[in-house]
């Protein structure tokens, strides 16, 4: 076991999120902190999602840091592979590999309120830490449902996130469970290479045409030549979908002519009426995520694919067999069915300050101040937390807008001095909280008429930020200490005792 190491902040996590928080601290000048990695590797969801065809579907000059510019992205839409490596090379260029602590799962981590610090349990040994930022991220742990006897499957089975590169499908016979972003990426990357294709189809996605290509020599050679130009691209790719928003959170209606069109991108690759039927959702376009794809329909369309319009009831040796009691014999089941969104894996292994685990406290869903803080847990704070994912843009702009809330908050601990921690109070949670689902009953993600992974066991909408990234951006660009109660250490004046927040001078910095 290693030796004990006590840290100012201890980031947990290392894909965009706490790749982006460990920039972030060294930009404000503080090196005494480590990145707490339970792999071998940095990437985070980049690194485990390796599936064939797996690529993102927001545009590589939007999905990338703004200070961390890349002029050579290879295509509109780069792949697993280029998102990978640039987050390898921000590691490198940044200085942060000697903060990384691979191969450091984080077991379980427990405030110490005698000491206000973090006491950390890793595989790797232990730490304390002042400051936790948890970058765990919502798309980092799979979910295969618990279908009765799967676990007597002959065969091999994985999910899309664990995809398994030794085993060879070529040939086979394959039920592919799921349709959402993964499924359409791995259905047409696939389909040509196994000998029958299975699609298991719970709720048709509404998807989009892909608007792709290869980034040309001449414009990456300008972007490099001129910085600005690879400013501007991204400047106008995000203004596009900031005005898209109002569509998604105030007139859902409005998304009717967007239908119009997605229906029509069925009919040119779906010529059998029967299977169109089938691929036609029933819900609003937006509801779920809109998918992108120029190649998920004509896959589809294949002799050697039949798609089922019923999910996956039961496994009988080596047999699915569909709710509606089709029946299909395979030799591989590959499960798209995405991750722990709404009950974030990190949650049962942080205990607060009565003691009672984050999952307990969230046990009637995620609410957190700012999409960051949680009340009983302090100077604990989460990237990409509650209510800050979106359905239409970049999580990068919402990451980065966190990275100015982490870095007022740290600097505010600066200004107290002495041994002290934040403690966001449960008003000022509870507040926030209340505005976010009040303005969230208006939009296509409560009104459009499905049920999707952004809705928790509730019901609620936990997941999606109901308004543009520049509104998220004004609300976290710094810390509003009335929300937060001052806590000191017994060997301290004051000791046992809150002390009112105030509001200090400082000056103020943000990543722009």
């Amino acid at each position: 076991m290693a030796k004990h190491e006590h840290v100012r902040v201890a980031v947990i996590g290392s894909g965009f999120g706490g790749l982006g928080a460990a920039v972030r601290l060294r930009r404000e000048g503080i090196t005494d902190f480590v990145v707490l990695e339970r792999a071998d590797s940095v990437g985070g969801t980049w690194r485990d999602n390796s599936y064939p065809g797996c690529a993102c579907d927001v545009p590589s000059h939007l999905y990338s840091f703004s200070f961390a510019p890349n002029p050579d992205w290879p295509r509109t839409f780069s792949g697993q592979r280029h998102i990978r490596a640039y987050l390898e090379h921000v590691t490198d260029t940044f200085g942060i590999r000697p903060h990384l602590r691979l191969n450091h799962e984080v077991t379980k981590m427990a405030w110490n309120e005698g000491e206000l610090r973090w006491e950390i349990e890793t595989s790797g040994g232990s730490f304390s830490a002042d400051v936790v930022v948890s970058a765990t991220g919502p798309l980092s742990d799979p979910k295969i449902p618990d279908i009765p006897g799967l676990a007597d499957f002959p065969g091999k089975v994985f999910h899309s996130a664990r995809w398994d590169h030794d085993y060879d499908l070529t040939g086979k016979r394959v039920a592919m469970v799921g349709t959402g972003a993964s499924a359409i990426q791995i259905v047409p990357a696939i389909q040509p290479k196994v000998g029958k294709l299975t699609l298991l189809q719970r709720t048709p996605p509404w998807v989009m045409p892909r608007v792709d290509r290869a980034i040309s020599g001449p414009e990456r050679w300008l972007h490099r030549q001129l910085p600005f130009t690879a400013t501007a691209r991204r400047g106008i790719l995000w203004g596009i979908r900031e005005l898209q928003v109002s569509a998604f959170t105030k007139r859902p209606n409005e998304l009717g002519l967007v239908e119009r069109l997605a229906k029509a991108n069925i009919a040119r690759s779906i010529k059998d009426p029967g299977l169109r039927a089938r691929l036609t959702p029933s819900y609003r376009l937006g509801c779920k995520r809109i998918l992108l794809s120029n190649t998920y329909y004509p896959a589809l369309a294949q002799p050697n694919v039949d798609v089922i319009a019923s999910g996956l009831k039961e496994v009988r040796g080596n047999v699915v067999v569909a709710a509606d009691g089709t029946e299909t014999e395979v030799d591989a089941i590959v499960f798209g069915t995405g991750f722990h969104v709404t009950d974030m894996p990190i949650a049962p292994r942080v205990i607060g300050a009565d003691g009672r685990s984050l999952a307990e406290h969230w046990k009637g869903g995620m609410e957190a101040l700012r999409g960051a803080t949680a009340a009983g847990f302090p100077n604990w704070m989460t990237i990409i937390g509650p209510n800050t994912g979106l359905g239409n843009s970049s999580m990068i702009l919402m990451i980065e807008s966190q990275l100015n809330y982490m870095a007022d908050y740290l600097r505010q601990l600066d200004v107290l001095g002495g041994r002290a921690a934040l403690a966001a109070r449960p008003s000022a949670v509870g507040t926030w909280n209340r505005r976010v689902q009040s303005r969230m009953e208006r939009t296509v993600w409560k009104a459009g008429g499905c049920e999707s992974w952004y809705l928790d066991a509730n019901g609620r909408n936990t997941t999606l930020w109901p308004g543009t990234t520049s509104e998220f951006r004004r609300e976290t660009r710094t810390v509003d200490l009335s929300e937060y109660e001052v806590l000191r250490a017994p060997a301290e004046p004051g000791a046992h005792e809150a002390e009112p927040a105030r509001r200090t001078s400082r000056k103020k910095e943000a990543v722009q």
